[in-house]
């Protein structure tokens, strides 16, 4: 029999100040570091589009389709550890620490199943599948043994991911944040080595995605390697039993299903999207990458955020779940103003260092982008709603969203556009401008939906939610 599990005086301080203190201090304490930490990503990405950029036009077109095939996949692990860290922060909330323990480690093994499975059927079959997904004959030819890399180390991201998960769950934040900006120091480190002085090609680059990835995960290693702590990995604790396991695949499987749809139909886009040319692809993905610089903040909220509902509804608090709502959309909202309106401003410098000499590039990124930037305050919307879903394990309405997102408001508008207008290439800057604005009214609607059903459920009334600091505190 395995020892009972047990919190460290620094994860039972964090309980304490997740559930009474100020929710505005939680969400900012919780939010900021993981928005910091997305937007760190995204810059990841782009300094990575750039160094792609300098080895060639059609080696950055051929990594941005690829990466959507790749993030496509990538959904299964990254969906099974949102959806399951969630049942943690849940049981976290309500004390139940045994359960955490067996969560964590059990998530863990899970993880190692399915990335195995990936790994034995698609490396040998990496350029049927590839044609499978529509790829063009260049990029496949190109980008096979790219392809097989970023298995890799997407399979090393998901053990990563459920890392990540955990310590979102414990309130550590800053951890996330150094941790990353450590994972990127030796990403960018190591490509700037590949491209700029040993001239390699894309392989070299997913090569060093591959070895920043194990940085982290030896420090997952080192960090959960705490046996009697209930975030502690341990083999006796690996339970594969029904009321163990199918609260976590039951919320994920909907996220999962969720996240390989938004994906796939990012690749439906891009395969739509070589009509124009191939060089379109990689503008659409440059306009996409810059277009997280506003997006990836509000989704460090968002994350944050779902963790403090979840735990909240663990503990009984409905009406502290709804106040992390409030402050995370007003959050938001704020953010993406404030910086759809940074990068309209300085477009043109951003659009420059992607495309450099080439004019005609730099002017179809900026001719795609200028739509797509409006979409940022209510894809803040759509994240605080998506926060407030995920914490109450609303998973299948988040399903619906993003499914739409895709499928009815982007993909059928972008066939419209492309046999019954002649806009060019600017119309992908339109049907994303399009999709995000009604996918924000959707989550909107949904939103006050779902407010209102669970004020009802719970017997609260919205006059519980003035969020100013007296009644933000609960005692």
């Amino acid at each position: 029999m395995s020892p009972k599990a047990n919190l460290s005086a620094k994860d039972e301080k964090f309980r304490n100040f997740a559930l009474h203190d100020n929710m505005w201090k939680v969400v900012l304490y919780v939010g900021a570091p993981l928005a910091l930490y997305q937007s760190l990503n995204q810059l990841f990405k782009i300094f990575d589009a750039m160094m792609a950029a300098h080895i060639s036009a059609n080696s950055v077109s051929a990594v941005a389709y690829l990466s959507q095939i790749n993030l496509t996949l990538s959904a299964l692990g990254g969906g099974l550890a949102i959806g399951s860290s969630l049942k943690i922060s849940e049981a976290y909330g309500a004390g139940d620490f045994d359960l955490v323990k067996k969560r964590v480690s059990s998530l863990f093994a899970m993880c190692g199943i399915l990335g195995a499975a990936i790994l034995l059927f698609l490396i040998p079959a990496a350029p049927q599948f590839l044609k499978l997904a529509k790829t063009p004959e260049s990029f496949i030819s190109e980008g096979t043994q790219y392809f097989r890399l970023e298995l890799i180390g997407m399979v090393i991201s998901f053990f990563n991911n459920v890392y990540i998960a955990i310590e979102r769950a414990r309130g550590n934040s800053k951890r996330i944040l150094h941790l990353n900006m450590g994972v990127i120091a030796i990403k960018l480190s190591l490509t700037a080595l590949f491209v700029y002085v040993l001239h390699g090609g894309i392989n070299m680059i997913s090569t060093a995605t591959i070895i920043s990835q194990c940085f982290l995960l030896a420090a997952a290693m080192v960090n959960l390697n705490q046996k009697d702590n209930a975030f502690g990995f341990s083999l006796h604790s690996i339970s594969l039993k029904r009321a163990v396991t199918r609260p976590m695949i039951v919320l994920s499987i909907p996220v999962i299903i969720e996240k390989m749809a938004f994906s796939f139909g990012k690749v439906i886009i891009n395969s739509m999207s070589t009509i124009y040319s191939a060089l379109t692809v990689g503008a659409l993905g440059i306009s996409n990458n810059i277009g997280g610089i506003t997006t990836m903040p509000q989704m460090g909220f968002q994350e944050g955020g779902s963790a403090i509902i979840s735990q909240s509804m663990g503990a009984g608090k409905p009406k502290r779940a709804i106040k992390a709502f409030g402050c995370i959309l007003l959050i938001n909202i704020m953010l993406g103003a404030v910086l759809m309106s940074l990068s309209l401003l300085f477009l043109k410098q951003i659009s420059g260092l992607f495309a450099g000499d080439n004019v005609e590039f730099g002017n179809m990124i900026s001719s795609i982008y200028r739509y797509e930037a409006y979409g940022a305050i209510p894809l803040g919307i759509n994240s605080s709603v998506l926060a407030l879903l995920y914490g109450f394990g609303k998973t299948k309405i988040t399903l619906t969203i993003n499914f739409c997102r895709v499928f009815i408001f982007r993909v059928p508008v972008l066939f419209i556009l492309q046999n019954f207008t002649d806009l060019g290439s600017v119309s992908l800057g339109f049907v994303m401008a399009f999709s995000n604005t009604a996918t924000g009214l959707m989550a909107l609607i949904i939103g006050i939906i779902e407010i209102r059903r669970i004020c009802r459920q719970y017997n609260v009334t919205f006059s519980h939610f003035s969020f100013n600091r007296k009644t933000l505190m609960d005692h």
